[in-house]
């Protein structure tokens, strides 16, 4: 669910999309990831934010790279999330041209995470909001995230957790007093049709 902060104009979104389209088209040109002339973009995509880039053919996940903290311009920062979601997701083959015409982008523009103060296990699981909250866990040298859009398909706040855990190599029961937990929120919009 998006987040109602900072709301990004349609003309905005469609920026950021076709900044993200071609640094990956520049990127199966030149294996580089675009730089953006930052004095091109209204000062609103110019303002330190992180991001996340999500790719997809046919539904099926294709790459997920971003950001937790911002360091550097939004425009700058999709930019190198769709070039490194195509090219440098561990979890896929680098991104083929034949692939790119089918290719759906998501971006996903993160609010700044906040701490969230627990007792406890089932306290922390009592704060959380599904569908709305992108969650951070840190623990024991241990880090993860999950974007809200994952509770879609883990939509009770135990496993959501859970597979945040394993996400960030603990196991599914772990639990600790070191553990830290920040949450952020999102606003996400994808390209309606394809990138060709």
């Amino acid at each position: 669910m998006p987040s109602t902060d900072n709301v990004f104009t349609e003309s905005e979104r469609k920026q950021l999309l076709n900044v993200a389209a071609v640094s990956i088209r520049h990127g199966l040109k030149s294996g580089q990831p675009l730089l953006p002339a930052l004095n091109e973009y209204p000062a609103s995509l110019q303002v330190q934010r992180a991001s996340f880039v999500t790719l997809r053919i046919d539904d099926d996940l294709r790459g997920c790279i971003g950001s937790l903290e911002a360091y550097q311009p939004l425009v700058m920062d999709v930019a190198h999330n769709a070039f490194a979601a195509a090219f440098r997701d561990p979890r896929f083959t680098p991104l083929k041209e034949i692939e790119f015409p089918a290719l759906e982008i998501q971006i996903s523009v993160l609010s700044p995470p906040t701490p969230l103060h627990f007792s406890d296990e089932t306290d922390l699981l009592r704060q959380l909001r599904p569908g709305v909250d992108g969650l951070i866990l840190t623990a024991q040298g241990h880090r993860g995230t999950f974007l809200p859009s994952v509770w879609e398909s883990l939509p009770r706040p135990k496993d959501f957790l859970s597979e945040l855990k394993r996400k960030a190599g603990l196991a599914e029961n772990f639990w600790s007093r070191d553990v830290e937990v920040q949450r952020y929120t999102t606003e996400s919009f994808s390209d309606t049709g394809k990138t060709g």
